[in-house]
């Protein structure tokens, strides 16, 4: 009797153990499918659903507010989400909001994601479609990280090509680094540029500050009045001389020895005349005889 009495307490045990089991998970499920509260339902078009499926998470500002229910062909580019979120979100999902796919971590399970809007300030209501976003395809990132994967290669390899240019060849940059004749050369030739810059610093600053001709031609006022002065002089006295020449020539005295310069002046210029007339005289019979020839 007492055997069977414990046979029966343990029995019942179990059966409370499997209820409170059952009931717990009841409780969660629901919980997760939003059995138990007041629910809305949205809808939203893909082109492509990229791996959600039904029972996926949906998301707003990375807190889960409800799950997939429904994923439904249109036509062979379109596929429709159905989506049931908890009713006391809705307040913070605007008309404008946007759906997207993502993923939970890097390969993760899909989820929904819901950016809930800024723009509009009308909320969502029950059976309402909201704007979608397309998702970044997995093949697309895979060939975008491929794509630079081979750039970083391909600029590896040109480095590499750079850094043995740069040990073994003979170009001026490449000496530049590796020969020490030609490092000391660049080095001598700065020297002498640093030099030269000292002395025309130099010069410069007595050519301000000096007392030579030249430096006082450029800065002093005075000098260069006087220069001026000179050269005013001078031109007047040119001019004078040339009218004491023009007059000199009018005179009785010297009027001979001018008249006879200028015969002699003369007398040349019909020399040459004379010479360039036979010249030109002899040519052309000397063409005029060729020319018969010919004939």
């Amino acid at each position: 009797m007492v055997k069977e009495s414990g046979y029966q307490w343990k029995l019942g045990m179990f059966v409370i153990v499997g209820l409170f089991l059952f009931v717990g998970t009841i409780y969660f499920v629901g919980k997760q499918k939003n059995l138990f509260g007041s629910t809305i339902e949205l809808y939203s078009k893909f082109n492509s659903v990229n791996g959600l499926a039904v029972g996926n998470n949906v998301r707003l500002s990375g807190i889960n507010i409800g799950t997939v229910e429904h994923i439904e062909f249109l036509n062979d580019t379109s596929v429709v989400i159905k989506m049931v979120i908890k009713d006391e979100v809705r307040k913070y999902i605007k008309k404008d909001a946007v759906a997207s796919i993502n993923s939970d971590g890097l390969m993760g399970d899909k989820v929904l994601t819901i950016t809930s809007g800024k723009k509009s300030t009308i909320l969502i209501n029950d059976q309402d479609y909201i704007r979608s976003k397309k998702a970044i395809e997995m093949d697309d990132l895979m060939v975008s990280v491929k794509k630079s994967v081979d750039n970083a290669g391909l600029i590896t390899a040109e480095l590499a090509q750079f850094s043995s240019s740069m040990n073994n060849g003979d170009g001026a940059l490449s000496k530049l680094v590796s020969d020490k004749k030609f490092g000391n050369s660049v080095d001598n030739m700065v020297t002498s540029l640093e030099a030269s810059a000292s002395e025309f610093k130099t010069f410069t600053t007595s050519m301000n500050n000096g007392k030579g001709a030249l430096s006082k031609l450029i800065s002093n006022e005075r000098m260069g009045n006087s220069i001026d002065s000179s050269l005013t002089n001078v031109k007047t006295a040119t001019k004078g001389l040339n009218e004491v020449i023009e007059a000199a020539k009018h005179n009785f005295l010297l009027r001979g020895f001018f008249n006879k310069k200028k015969k002699e002046e003369d007398k040349k210029l019909e020399e040459a005349q004379e010479i360039e007339e036979a010249e030109m005289k002899k040519a052309l019979k000397m063409d005029q005889k060729n020319d018969s020839l010919k004939k």
